[in-house]
């Protein structure tokens, strides 16, 4: 089976995590400082927080943004799971905006109607949270602009768009941004097995999520109601989660990232093939943006249904039955059984659920030969042609 994505080891990834087994800190100790410094001098933000997933890191971003109990977050329909769950995790609601059918990502303009309608009933997010779906950056300036205009916050979901750049600038930057979210799932660009990151430049949303990732406890004496405890004294100051990334996870990322370069570099050679071999088949493929540079975290194309004799899974199961692990990114959250509980329906979001109908991720990562990537390219021209 040819993977839609996969993991990237080498033997100094390997050396990395075996120095760190034989030191004296599996956890709590130097690398996960060294890895997050790793990530914010790509990424010229001013503070990182590492943590063991990407959902860990989304949450503490929510709670350091004050989302609680009758506030409302929004997002894209067209995500998964846990670009929502998070504002769940603090009380809050979620609601959703369309994507635009050409890019795939949050649309503008739904977002501007939905906007004003909310500023009309009293219903305005707390925060909105754009998802750079496949590695290319939403268009996070005018998102930045709306949020001036209509007081929210904003916290990018780039799981998929380490490496990528919008505006000539890293996605990270955090110049439009309160938080930028990272992920390092083996799917992703870079690994360190399960974790994530935020990044801010505001130190004071910095120093809430580093709380919240460790039990809510410190030992910042300067933060203590009674100071004067001895050498052993701590205190809890809020509610806090077991969110830490070990050094272990930290030390196989930070090895990741000296080839961080190389890995969008190939990405972007299998990209472009992809682009060329496909472009004359009844499908629609991925849209660039003059303004961003897509880290390629996946390559989607969309069917047009019209044009085949097979549907949208017949398609999709053929792939499987030739030995391609395609997968769909993603089935729009609202549709989710548990979403549909808290009274979304189908037909809420039609553009994420049209582009749901027809989207098939095909296989896109490092260690993609050329090879392989000619026979998913000819079976792909024998199902459609």
């Amino acid at each position: 089976m040819i993977p839609y994505g996969k993991q990237h080891i080498t033997k100094d990834d390997i050396k990395a995590v075996k120095d760190v087994l034989n030191s004296d800190f599996l956890t709590q100790g130097p690398c996960v400082e060294k890895f997050e410094n790793s990530i914010t001098d790509h990424t010229k933000s001013k503070y990182g927080v590492a943590c063991n997933s990407a959902t860990s890191a989304l949450h503490i971003a929510c709670m350091a943004m004050g989302v609680s109990k009758n506030d409302i977050v929004w997002t894209s329909s067209n995500t998964f799971v846990a670009s929502a769950n998070c504002a769940l995790y603090c009380g809050a609601s979620v609601d959703f905006v369309d994507i635009d059918p050409n890019s795939f990502l949050i649309s503008i303009e739904k977002l501007k109607e939905k906007l004003l309608k909310a500023k009309n009933e009293n219903k305005l997010p707390k925060v909105l949270i754009p998802v750079h779906l496949c590695g290319q950056s939403c268009d996070m300036e005018r998102i930045h602009e709306l949020s001036k205009e209509y007081g929210f916050g904003v916290i990018e979901d780039a799981s998929h768009a380490i490496g990528a750049f919008y505006k000539n600038m890293p996605v990270g930057s955090c110049i439009y941004s309160d938080i930028c979210v990272f992920s390092f799932h083996p799917v992703k660009i870079i690994t360190t097995g399960e974790g994530g990151i935020a990044v801010t430049n505001d130190i004071d949303i910095s120093q809430k999520m580093s709380l919240y990732r460790s039990h809510g406890i410190t030992r910042d004496r300067l933060k203590m109601r009674e100071p004067n405890g001895g050498g052993w004294y701590y205190e809890q100051l809020e509610l806090g989660y077991n969110y830490r990334m070990t050094d272990i996870h930290a030390a196989l990322g930070l090895s990741q990232m000296n080839r961080l370069g190389a890995y969008i570099k190939k990405r972007h050679e299998i990209a472009k093939i992809y682009d060329e071999e496909l472009s004359q088949l009844p499908i629609k493929l991925p849209l660039q943006n003059e303004d961003s540079f897509s880290s390629f975290h996946l390559y989607v194309i969309r069917l047009e249904l019209k044009k085949i004799k097979m549907s949208h899974e017949n398609v999709f199961n053929t792939l499987r039955e030739n030995g391609i692990g395609v997968n769909l990114h993603y089935i729009p959250v609202h549709l989710h059984p548990f979403y549909k509980n808290l009274g979304f329906k189908d037909g809420d979001y039609p553009e994420s659920e049209k582009y749901s109908s027809e989207a098939i991720s095909i296989p896109i990562h490092h260690s993609l030969t050329r090879k392989d990537q000619n026979y998913v390219i000819k079976i792909l021209k024998k199902i459609l042609k």
